[in-house]
């Protein structure tokens, strides 16, 4: 199989580079040349909000394109239409966001959407993601589009910095501010399943709109922190940096929530039964129909110590800078 990733140097493009090469696929990437990629990929270098640098595209043919933009949906709908005559397939990896806030709890793929257009500009992150899965339809059609919208990533690669975060706040050690309830749900999939269930279902020919995040398997939140608590204790520190034991200090939410401290941004991957609309819209979607075509998930323990390993070698904090709370705020909390 021959695939064109449209990115491919960044958390989700970069697992899908990363299981295409695995498969012995021929891959190429489109990027502006900013970081570098794998060996064994061709490398095609150029802005794709420039017409002349998206001509670099106008020669070859791809079986599949997978693409992960999420700013103006132009860019998708530029890049789709000089590409569907040379392309089997086009993948948009799109976001749960698309459904019009808040999706009821199980949402499935006929929830309603957010309205968008494959003409949009510059538009908040909804209609971006949304305007870009209308723009791979028109171009190629329901039955070659693939959309995939994706709900929590976690895994190695992440350039967000949710579970970065946590680890590293973590291996500073001390005691660590631990947001209740520790059995709120969490609902997440790891980068590199998803990667591969694309790359399948590419391959079997699937097309239309699919949610992509993990099954609802009564994974918890103290869950998570647990297990970086387990992978960063079982590692050996850097030379000549002493780790002090790491304490989970469980807080009531309502004490957190009161101090201004928001779900989701300000502790990552926290979200506590007071936000309601964010449980439902982001922890219990239906991933029936990907299931049913074929998606597998790794447990926790393996993402999140492939994701400590990864960030180790990734310079550790500096992958993670302006995510989660301060030292100040969380001291402050602890203070009680």
């Amino acid at each position: 199989m021959r695939v064109l990733i449209l990115g491919g140097t960044e958390f989700a493009g970069r697992a899908v580079v990363a299981a295409a090469l695995a498969r012995g696929w021929d891959v190429t990437v489109f990027n502006r040349g900013t970081r570098p990629v794998p060996e064994g990929v061709t490398a095609l270098t150029g802005d794709r909000t420039r017409p002349a640098d998206l001509a670099v595209l106008a020669d070859g043919s791809w079986d599949v394109v997978v693409d992960t933009w999420a700013a103006a949906p132009t860019a998708v709908r530029d890049a789709a239409r000089l590409l569907a005559d040379r392309a089997g397939r086009y993948v948009y990896v799109s976001s749960c966001s698309v459904y019009t806030w808040p999706a009821p709890p199980d949402s499935d793929e006929s929830a309603p959407l957010v309205t968008a257009s494959a003409d949009g500009g510059e538009v908040p992150y909804a209609e971006a993601k949304r305007g870009g899965e209308l723009a791979a339809a028109e171009a190629f059609g329901p039955d070659r589009s693939l959309l995939v919208r994706a709900g929590l990533l976690l895994g190695p690669w992440e350039n967000i910095g949710r579970l970065p975060w946590w680890l590293s706040r973590i291996a500073r050690g001390g005691t660590v501010l631990a947001p209740g309830p520790a059995d709120a749900p969490v609902q997440y999939i790891d980068v590199r399943d998803m990667a591969e269930w694309i790359l399948s279902a590419a391959a079997a020919g699937l097309g239309g709109p699919y949610n992509m995040v993990g099954e609802q398997r009564g994974t918890a939140f103290g869950d998570v922190l647990a297990e970086c608590v387990r992978v960063v204790s079982e590692s050996p520190p850097p030379e000549a940096v002493s780790r002090e034991p790491v304490e989970l200090r469980w807080t009531p939410a309502e004490r957190i929530l009161a101090a201004g401290v928001s779900p989701w941004t300000d502790l990552p991957i926290w979200v506590p039964p007071q936000a309601a609309d964010l449980v439902g819209a982001l922890y219990t979607l239906n991933v029936g129909r990907a299931e049913a075509a074929g998606l597998r998930c790794r447990p926790l323990a393996e993402t999140v110590a492939d994701t400590w390993e990864w960030l180790r070698g990734a310079g550790g904090e500096l992958s993670v800078a302006g995510v989660g709370i301060s030292p100040e705020t969380e001291a402050r909390l602890l203070a009680g």
